[in-house]
């Protein structure tokens, strides 16, 4: 869908990778091996993020680690648009407020991470959560995001965040009443 409007896949890769995940950083040679492009087309589009002002760059021994810059004035508008592009938006507007009792959704996996997946993978935390009306309404966020959506539910006692904090989980906080 987006790819219409963006025709540069590494520009989209870099969109989902900071701006789904805010709290994401990187440096060039972790960008090429993550995305397996060339160093040139994404230093190029780095550059290009930098200079508008969507990214921010600091210097960390001799590599050149890049954030998003969050106070950016378009930054909650490109978040709501990559939030749509993947269906997160969807998952949490129709499905995750009306389950029950539920306090915090997390987004862990490849998604968190700002990698393009077909796969959406939740921690949801909450107690007397109605699990039937839940698999229904996954079922049917699956069919209108053609996504598939995997999760896993604590109870608010037994949940702890240092758990989905574990290499590799990248957990972000999607929803929190």
């Amino acid at each position: 869908m987006i790819e219409t409007l963006i025709s540069s896949k590494t520009r989209i890769k870099l969109l989902l990778k900071f701006f789904l995940n805010s709290k994401n950083t990187a440096y060039l040679r972790n960008l090429e091996e993550e995305f397996g492009e060339s160093t040139n087309a994404i230093r190029l589009e780095l550059n290009k993020f930098e200079k508008a002002g969507f990214l921010e760059s600091s210097s960390e021994g001799n590599k050149k680690v890049f954030s998003v810059n969050t106070r950016h004035p378009l930054f909650p508008d490109i978040n709501k648009i990559i939030m749509k592009m993947t269906g997160l938006e969807y998952v949490v507007d129709y499905v995750l407020q009306r389950i029950g009792d539920l306090e915090k959704v997390y987004l862990v996996g490849k998604m968190s991470k700002g990698q393009a997946t077909e796969i959406i993978d939740l921690v949801l935390v909450g107690d007397n959560l109605n699990k039937t009306f839940l698999i229904e309404q996954i079922e049917k966020a699956e069919k209108k995001i053609d996504k598939k959506i995997r999760y896993v539910h604590f109870g608010s006692e037994e949940f702890d965040l240092a758990k989905i904090k574990e290499p590799g989980m990248h957990p972000l906080l999607l929803w929190s009443r």
